[in-house]
């Protein structure tokens, strides 16, 4: 890398600049602009991801600050709270979605071969959503109840290297298991689904096209045990059956048999009934596939406390999921740069160290050498009694 080049133009160079141009021709997001490109709407988006701004008038005051050094990071435009209020309200935002595709899909080849929880040789997909409260009289397109707003970023997760493979962003009203009539199943695939999912016509559709799923079982599921298997119950697995549905609709929603699966949490003393069309894996994997689950509940805490898509920088819904995709476009940049520069640290101490070295004049490599992924505890002994006398 140029030592003569700002830490964030180097973080730039890992975007490909030409498929962000081939998103805004798709979209003419250029169309008729003189002075303040698409390009330069993103780099004031994820410049302010990156260091937490808070406002419009926050990403303008700091970028002003650093006038000297826009041009060579790749600024074109003159930074203004007001043309970036703009362009968030009228420049499609799937420019930014395609792009955020773009860059997933190389992430997902860096990570294809990253060690899993689970040894399985197929994708593991984890979907769920979280919600993000608004202000009702500030986002009433949004209205999620008679006196509030929200929306839904419905997430479908690729459990190697936690990478978002899609994201759908809707209003808080629309339900989950309306995303399963959006995703293409992938042939051989497992996805793992909360019991907010359960729609047996959707799951039998995932079962046509040679998908798999594990879900939740809900207690008034009406069956009958047509099989069963030996279990140990010493592994926590207190039963492994092959039932039927038996309800009125049930049953003609999902004709053919199910595998059900009892098994018991000793230490959350939590007992899980799991339903999947998946009759090779044993009994334990499908268990340990499920709680794997759990990854793409890290991954919306991750997002919501280190990026900045709680509150937002314009109120329509452009601007709104704008803002969502490039929040997600920079989470997937700082895994491709992990992986690309073999950087032994999380994305957090990554997302830290830029976050106050962006304008330095430093290799990219230099900001994260100094710093060790683990940290010597302290001594205990060495601290000082708040309450000694």
């Amino acid at each position: 890398m140029n030592s003569g080049r700002t830490m964030f133009a180097q973080v730039m160079d890992f975007l490909p600049l030409a498929e962000f141009r081939r998103c805004v021709d798709r979209y003419r997001g250029d169309y008729k602009v003189q002075s303040f490109s698409c390009w330069d709407q993103f780099l004031c988006l994820a410049f302010a991801q990156l260091t937490g701004r808070e406002s419009l008038r926050d990403i303008e005051a700091c970028l002003r600050s650093q006038q000297a050094k826009l041009y060579h990071i790749g600024f074109r435009g003159h930074i203004s709270r007001n043309t970036l209020a703009h362009a968030n309200e009228t420049r499609n935002w799937r420019i930014f979605a395609d792009f955020a595709r773009v860059l997933i899909a190389q992430a997902r080849s860096l990570y294809r071969d990253e060690p899993f929880a689970v040894e399985l040789g197929e994708t593991v997909y984890a979907l769920d959503s979280t919600t993000i409260d608004l202000c009702l009289s500030m986002f009433p397109w949004a209205q999620f109840r008679r006196h509030k707003s929200a929306v839904k970023m419905h997430t479908l997760l690729d459990l190697r290297g936690s990478i978002p493979t899609n994201v759908y962003v809707t209003s808080g009203a629309v339900h989950d298991v309306r995303i399963l009539d959006q995703l293409l199943p992938e042939a051989g695939a497992f996805y793992l689904l909360d019991r907010g999912y359960l729609d047996f016509a959707r799951l039998y559709v995932l079962k046509q096209s040679c998908a798999f799923f594990i879900t939740r079982a809900k207690r008034n599921t009406q069956f009958w045990r047509r099989d069963w298997r030996p279990v140990r119950r010493c592994s926590g697995v207190r039963s492994d059956q092959t039932i039927q549905l038996t309800g009125p609709r049930t049953a003609q929603l999902y004709p053919d048999p199910l595998r059900r699966i009892h098994y018991f949490d000793a230490e959350k003393d939590l007992r899980l009934i799991f339903l999947t069309n998946n009759f090779q894996l044993p009994a334990l994997t499908i268990a340990d596939l499920y709680r794997a689950r759990w990854s793409v509940e890290l991954f919306f805490r991750w997002i919501k406390q280190h990026l900045h898509i709680r509150s937002f920088f314009g109120t329509s819904e452009n601007a709104v999921k704008t803002q969502i995709w490039v929040a997600v476009t920079v989470y997937v940049l700082l895994a491709i740069v992990k992986k690309q520069s073999h950087l032994d640290l999380s994305l957090y101490k990554i997302l830290q160290i830029l976050s106050i070295t962006l304008f330095e004049k430093n290799p990219l490599l230099s900001g994260f050498s100094q710093t060790a992924n683990n940290f010597e505890d302290a001594d205990p002994r060495t601290q000082l009694n708040l309450f000694h006398l």
